[in-house]
Parts: C-alpha cells; sequence; structure tokens
C-alpha cells in the first residue's frame, strides 16, 4: 500500500532525512518512532505530498507522491501535528466543508461526514463551534476530517501530542479500530504509543530508519537488558563470582547502595539469557551464603530498551566517522 525507497531531503548541506526505505502492509498500522528531530515530520510531509523529496521515490496505491500528486491525495488522510482546523465552524459544518473539498459526491456527503462523526464519537458535539471543544475533542475532529472521504491510508503526525492520559488512550482505541480497514502511519516520539497501537515499527534517528520489525521481534533481538533485578543485604561482592558460575548468568552489576549507611543493602542487576530461567539457583545460592533477599524480579527487554539501545548505536557509528 504505501512504499517507500531510497527517500532523502537536504535543506542546504543539511539533511533532513537520508536514504529512508519502507514499506506499510495493506490494513496495517506502522508505527514511525524517534526522538525529536529525527526526520519523523520531514517524512510525513513528502509522503501527503506537501514537499517534494530531494531524491528517491514514495508511492501510496501504486501513485507516485510527486509525478501523481493529486491521485495520492485522493486516497490519504492527513493529520498533521496541529489539526487544520476552522474554530468559528460547527464540528458538523466544518466536516461537511472537508468532504467536498475532498471530492466526497453531494449524495453521500450527508452519510460520509455522519459515518466520521460516530468513528470518532463526535455525535453529540456535531453543532458545537470548534474553538469550545476540549484538545482531546479538537484531536478527533482532525482525525475526523483525515478520514471522511474513506481514503485507504491515513497518515497521523503526534496524534495525541498536549492530551491528557484519558483523551490518549481514547485517541489509542480510535486509531486502532481504524485498521483492517485502513493503512495508517502513525508518527510518534512516544514509546508506549507504538508498543500499543502498532503492528509494525520503524524506528527513524538523524535522519535515517535503523530499524523496521514487529515489537516482539525488536525486543527479542535486545538479550542484554534481560535477567533478574534482586534487592539484598550482605557482601554481594563476595559471592559474584560464584553467581557468575550458574549457568545462563552472563553479567552481575551493583546498580545501587539503598541505603545511605554502610548497610550493604543493594539493588542488583543480574544479566541471564532469555531463553534459560537460572532464578531458582540464583536465589538458593544468596540465601545459602547467608544474604538477606528481600525482593527477586524477572526483567525483559522493551521496547524502550530497543529504541535507546539502536540510537546510541547509530549515534556511535556516526560520531567514530
Amino acid at each position: 500500500m504505501i512504499e517507500v525507497e531510497h527517500l532523502s531531503k537536504i535543506y542546504g548541506s543539511t539533511a533532513a532525512i537520508q536514504d529512508v526505505d519502507f514499506s506499510v502492509e495493506t490494513g496495517e498500522i506502522l508505527g514511525f518512532l524517534g526522538p525529536n528531530g529525527a526526520g519523523k515530520t520531514t517524512t510525513m510531509r513528502i509522503l501527503t505530498g506537501y514537499i517534494p523529496a530531494t531524491t528517491g521515490t514514495a508511492k501510496i496505491s501504486g501513485y507516485d507522491v510527486h509525478e501523481q500528486s493529486m491521485e495520492v491525495r485522493r486516497r490519504i488522510g492527513y493529520l498533521p501535528e496541529n489539526p487544520p482546523l476552522y474554530p468559528d465552524m460547527t464540528v458538523e459544518g466544518f466536516l461537511m466543508f472537508v468532504a467536498r473539498i475532498k471530492g466526497v459526491a453531494a449524495g453521500d456527503r450527508a452519510s460520509r461526514v455522519k459515518w466520521s462523526m460516530e468513528r470518532c464519537q463526535l455525535e453529540e458535539k456535531r453543532k458545537v463551534l470548534i474553538r469550545k471543544l476540549s484538545k482531546g475533542y479538537k484531536q478527533r475532529v482532525g482525525i475526523a476530517q483525515a478520514i471522511v472521504h474513506d481514503p485507504p491510508a491515513i497518515i497521523l503526525d503526534e496524534p495525541t501530542v498536549g492530551l491528557d492520559p484519558k483523551q490518549i488512550i481514547e485517541v489509542r482505541h480510535l486509531i486502532k479500530s481504524l485498521a483492517g480497514e485502513h493503512t495508517i502511519i502513525l508518527s510518534t516520539h512516544i514509546l508506549p504509543e507504538v508498543s500499543m497501537t502498532c503492528d509494525r515499527v520503524a524506528i527513524i534517528n538523524k535522519g535515517k530508519v535503523v530499524a523496521t520489525d514487529t515489537p516482539d521481534n525488536l525486543m527479542s533481538q535486545l538479550t542484554e537488558s534481560g535477567g533478574y533485578e534482586l534487592e539484598v543485604s550482605g557482601d554481594i561482592e563476595r559471592i559474584k563470582p560464584l553467581l557468575a558460575e550458574i549457568e545462563g548468568v552472563s553479567k552481575i552489576t551493583i546498580k545501587e547502595n539503598l541505603k545511605d549507611d554502610q548497610s550493604n543493602h543493594h539493588l542488583v542487576h543480574i544479566t541471564a539469557d532469555l531463553n534459560i530461567e537460572p532464578g531458582r539457583e540464583i536465589a538458593a545460592l544468596i540465601i545459602q551464603q547467608g544474604l538477606a533477599l528481600y525482593e527477586m524480579r524477572r526483567t525483559r527487554p522493551s521496547l524502550e530498551d530497543v529504541f535507546l539501545n539502536l540510537i546510541t548505536e547509530e549515534s556511535a557509528v556516526v560520531n567514530n566517522q
């Protein structure tokens, strides 16, 4: 449905994005994840025909976004970071206006507007002026204008920015409900947004895509952060060599002293192979050696671990060049 190949955008001597490649299958939600300034918005603007690429190609439903811009625009719905709303129009009036300029047939406009309001739970606000709506409802109107012409592809740039926790959850549920019928790119720097909403993730850093995969596959590639976190009291340094001999244990880190005095009350992280469960042996050894074990829990890599690991590696490569 969406294909991006070797896409670059250069401003003078500065590359906003470089050789970006990714694709999105029909009905899929792709999370386009990266820190602020990574190139997310530049990529979204190229895909929507707002700005041209310097090099490379992007196609939506088989149409080139530069060569066949009008065909592409008929097939996409776009929510920029700041929703393009007219504050002195009512919700229904604004959506009727958008439906008309997006080419919805006159006989279908009322039903399309009604459908988009129902999907975004705006029926009760249909006669309310947009300027009187809360931030969350304005964001819903922004999504409604993006889908009112029933486009096959929807591009959402930071759709939950500035919302409160309840509004964020509501918008996430709305986005997930659109999947299947629509192909969605969700641009964000918020990690939970991706893990809770998206089927696949493309991570971009400093203008380059550094990884593309499902959240689960990305996390399975990062084994070093998995292991156990323990709260113990006693001479942990003395038994570190014994712990290191346990099968599956690869690293032992004393993270901090949990008390200000010299009580040897420590938080300890033991890195272990995710395919081996040496927890019983670790706990037994600590107790046998006379240390107090207050708490022990299994830790596994999160999407945040993957994200930080990838952008740190990419920064190290750039700095060494």
